[in-house]
């Protein structure tokens, strides 16, 4: 654990602000969840809540199943970080973080296809590996994560059938999500 140097007091309903530079630096936003953890030593710590991260088995199921019936790389992320990934190098991919344009897509609610056949999307900071395919997880109105069809380093056209997957994968993993 980091010392920040910042210290913050509780106001009379028990509330506490949590600095707006850290809040940008670990994407927390307004209406994140939170959980609280305390330890014998007095510390009490947040940490971001992902619905999608506690679903995480079945994230890597519906990818796994998704890369075999699409026959390209499949990756599934929560609002900050990749979940899940099938057909790709699991080490190059995991727990990186969601790209600028990925959470800007999430945020939008918009869906993304390649139309050049080309990736350019990149969902994933670090990874040089595009998307050919993007669409949101939105679970109870909120949006919790993405699921993406991968460059499989050919570029491709995608196909009707893929097109409806991406989206049948989107709205089964955030039913789950709802119960």
């Amino acid at each position: 654990m980091k010392a920040t140097g910042i210290v913050r007091r509780i106001d009379d309903l028990g509330r506490v602000v949590i600095p707006k530079e850290i809040r940008r630096t670990m994407r927390i936003r307004e209406g994140d969840p939170l959980e609280i953890y305390t330890s014998n030593d007095g510390e009490v710590i947040f940490k971001k809540y992902s619905p999608m991260g506690e679903m995480s088995e079945n994230a890597a199921q519906v990818a796994e199943i998704m890369h075999r019936l699409a026959g390209c790389p499949v990756a599934v992320f929560d609002r900050d970080h990749v979940v899940s990934v099938s057909g790709a190098a699991k080490k190059e991919w995991n727990a990186r973080r969601v790209s600028p344009e990925l959470e800007e897509l999430m945020e939008n609610r918009r869906q993304y296809f390649s139309e050049t056949g080309q990736p350019e999307l990149m969902p994933a900071e670090g990874v040089d590996k595009g998307a050919m395919a993007c669409m949101p997880i939105i679970s109870a109105g909120d949006v919790t994560g993405a699921v993406a069809f991968l460059d499989n380093g050919n570029g491709y056209t995608l196909t009707e059938s893929q097109k409806s997957l991406i989206q049948a994968a989107s709205q089964l993993l955030g039913r789950q999500l709802e119960g």
